[in-house]
């Protein structure tokens, strides 16, 4: 198997393409693939809270939605395939053998150094183009915030920073504490 990747990609292309690589994690932008870096015991700790808060809130709140932590994608549009560290799917249940999400309604990157100004752009336009996602959470463990953007009425994206209390994420209709998507210690 080759770990080479092509020049440029459709997304089914990439779908197909992912099936046949050794264990990495991929994205596709604009048709170009990328690695994505290993990463370091603070950021997958902070992915890690943030998918337990996520699916304790949907528990909690008892709506058809299921948590991920990274592994299932989001298709943005024909060229661009995102992974995110974490997502929250809902309606039906996403079949076992899928690599992507079926209905992403909130999406969650952690930061890190090499990937900042990518996540405040670039997926930052890529997520909101997908009609179903509601919620983009953007966690900040240095600074200990969530920077939550939300789709609200037409095009308009609302973005709040919160270093405490508690998010209302509706729809899909959970609640979930500042403090327990932010891996702290």
């Amino acid at each position: 198997m080759s770990s080479t990747a092509p020049k440029s990609l459709t997304t089914d292309e990439f779908l197909a393409w992912i099936e046949t690589q050794p264990k990495q994690r991929y994205e596709l932008v604009d048709g170009e693939v990328f690695a994505m870096a290993p990463e370091k015991a603070d950021h997958a700790r902070s992915k890690g809270a943030a998918w337990v808060a996520l699916k304790s809130a949907i528990q909690t709140a008892g709506v058809p939605c299921e948590a991920f932590l990274d592994g299932l994608a989001v298709r943005i549009d024909d060229n661009s395939v995102y992974e995110p560290d974490a997502l929250v799917n809902c309606g039906p249940r996403v079949p076992g053998g899928s690599t992507l999400a079926t209905n992403p309604v909130i999406v969650v990157e952690v930061l890190s150094p090499s990937t900042t100004v990518y996540d405040h752009g670039v997926k930052f336009i890529g997520y909101f183009s997908v009609p179903s996602i509601q919620h983009y959470l953007i966690v900040h463990t240095a600074k200990k915030i969530v920077i939550h953007h939300q789709r609200g009425e037409g095009a308009k994206i609302s973005t709040t920073i919160h270093s405490s209390g508690k998010l209302d994420l509706s729809p899909p209709g959970i609640v979930v504490p500042v403090s327990d998507l932010i891996e702290i210690g």
